[in-house]
């Protein structure tokens, strides 16, 4: 039986003629989801673009068929693409805060592409979108699409972009890293949901994710990519228990080993100190009398759930919100709490990498600009000196300096992300605050970023603020970390304390929600919690 998607020997090409994606097929049957694996830049997304019709940037598809239906894509001119898109092929992002219009009521986003396809009037768009938020759990579905983008959680969001994605019913989803921003508590709940309404609906998908053990709970089969090439594809459990090739054994081995919390930096000096910090908004209490310590050249993880306050400790150690109460010392500098009144030194000392590459990164700008600026606006490098610090920095953070021509939108997600890190070098920091900076990265990657960041460590005496959801990777990288919970710190201590014999509830709960590499692993946890 024919396929619902079939792609033939696709091919494409950047604008220099360099293969991005080479001589990639496959076909997906109705109700199929099949997972893409592989490393940043191994041509995943790419291919789920592709099976839209759509190249980015400054790529071409130069070869190959990709049929939907019987509908040959790439012989259809524009406007017959688009009155495929979202009708009979939909996209769900992996950065819903940047695909989402901040101006717009969620309920008028989701029912737009049924409109305009004329599908359905607006009245039966807002039920199916009320049917869609109730299947995905989300809460008070009747009036949560009332709510504006920034009014819901990261979790509720990446939601409601797949129930946007399902509007239209189409033959066929494209899921480009959902749930990477998620923490593992929402995690678990979004795949869950999202299993059921596929199952539900018998759609078939394509599953983009770095990430093995998440792919094993949804995929049926799974194909594996590297530098834009097929090296593996099976059932989900023949690649996870058997897999051929030393690449995808390699993946593999990243995602399943153990791994040892660090020893106890073993400094003394204390670099930041947090004390009885408050922040809110609009009189709700984000951060609870906080209180923490970094020492020089010591990391301090921060993590917790979606919600739970630890973005907002770090933006107030930043500046970037005023704390309500509380201080936040730099060394022997009580940091004044909103950063315009902070000196360009005491700036200069404390960067933040953002969680969100697509919103971090200004797209009109080019990566050598980008990261650039710091050494520019700080010690005033230009010319030469400053394209030989921005080469630098590439090469720092794993990046080909080659890449510094080019913008955001021409990168895959990993490398926007060290792109984000690189220019946060830049500044030459004391302390560098982290949040979620490996969550767009594949195992492999995240772990020389990792490396890297401990490297630095030991050659600058630099100090962390880690900010993330992924437990495995704070064992890695941690010498101490905060748990927090509804605003509050739950838990702390050395990271080895923490996650050990007799750890606090919350702690063992998140544990629990760690998604294991094998297939049914989503079952036993959803039958356990009922």
């Amino acid at each position: 039986m024919p396929g619902v998607l079939c792609i033939e020997g696709l091919c494409v090409r950047a604008a220099s003629g360099a293969a991005i994606v080479e001589d990639i097929s496959l076909e997906l049957q109705r109700g199929e989801v099949l997972g893409l694996i592989g490393e940043s830049g191994a041509g995943k997304s790419t291919i789920g673009l592709a099976a839209l019709g759509h190249a980015r940037g400054r790529t071409r598809i130069t070869a190959g068929r990709i049929e939907l239906g019987g509908t040959e894509l790439l012989s259809l001119d524009a406007a017959g693409r688009n009155r495929v898109r979202g009708m009979r092929i939909a996209y769900v992002a992996q950065s819903a805060a940047a695909a989402f219009n901040p101006a717009t009521r969620l309920i008028d986003q989701v029912c737009e592409a049924p409109v305009r396809h004329g599908l359905m009037t607006r009245a039966a768009a807002r039920q199916r979108a009320i049917t869609n938020f109730r299947a995905l759990g989300l809460p008070a579905p009747e009036t949560f699409g009332e709510c504006y983008p920034h009014e819901v959680s990261g979790g509720q969001l990446q939601r409601a972009m797949a129930a946007m994605a399902m509007a239209c019913g189409p033959e066929v989803l494209v899921l480009d890293e959902p749930t990477t921003a998620l923490d593992v508590t929402t995690q678990v709940e979004f795949l869950a949901h999202l299993k059921k309404l596929i199952a539900t609906a018998g759609t078939a998908a394509l599953y983009i994710s770095h990430d093995l053990a998440l792919v094993a709970q949804i995929a049926d089969r799974i194909l594996v990519l590297r530098d834009g090439r097929m090296v593996e594809s099976g059932r989900t459990h023949d690649v996870l228990a058997t897999p051929r090739t030393a690449y995808a054994r390699a993946l593999v081995a990243e995602r399943g080993g153990s791994v040892l919390a660090p020893t106890a930096s073993g400094s003394t000096e204390c670099l930041l100190a947090v004390r009885d910090l408050s922040v809110s908004y609009g009189g709700q209490e984000a951060v609870k009398a906080a209180n923490l310590t970094v020492a020089r050249g010591e990391t301090v993880a921060v993590i917790g759930e979606s919600g739970s306050g630890k973005s907002s400790l770090a933006y107030a150690v930043c500046g970037l919100v005023a704390a309500r109460a509380g201080s936040v010392t730099l060394g022997s500098d009580e940091l004044a709490p909103h950063y315009p009144r902070r000196s360009r030194e005491q700036l200069r000392r404390i960067q933040l990498v953002f969680q969100l590459p697509d919103v971090a990164l200004n797209p009109r700008q080019r990566v050598a600009l980008l990261v650039g600026r710091p050494a520019t606006f700080y010690f005033g490098a230009r010319g030469a000196a400053l394209a030989a610090r921005v080469t630098d920095l590439m090469r720092m953070v794993g990046l080909d300096p080659a890449l510094a021509d080019r913008h955001p939108h021409e990168l895959s997600g990993g490398q926007k992300q060290r792109v984000c890190i690189a220019r946060a070098l830049a500044a030459q920091p004391d302390l560098l605050v982290c949040d979620e900076v490996t969550a767009a990265l594949d195992p492999l990657i995240a772990g020389g970023i990792l490396e890297l960041l401990r490297g630095l460590q030991q050659d600058l005496g630099l100090s962390c603020l880690f900010i993330s959801h992924d437990l495995g990777t704070v064992r890695r990288i941690a010498h101490r970390m905060v748990v927090m919970r509804g605003g509050r710190i739950v838990a702390e201590g050395p990271t080895a304390a923490v996650f050990g014999a007799g750890a606090h509830p919350y702690v063992a709960e998140l544990r629990a929600a760690e998604p294991e590499m094998r297939v049914g692993w989503l079952e036993e946890v959803l039958e356990r919690r009922n």
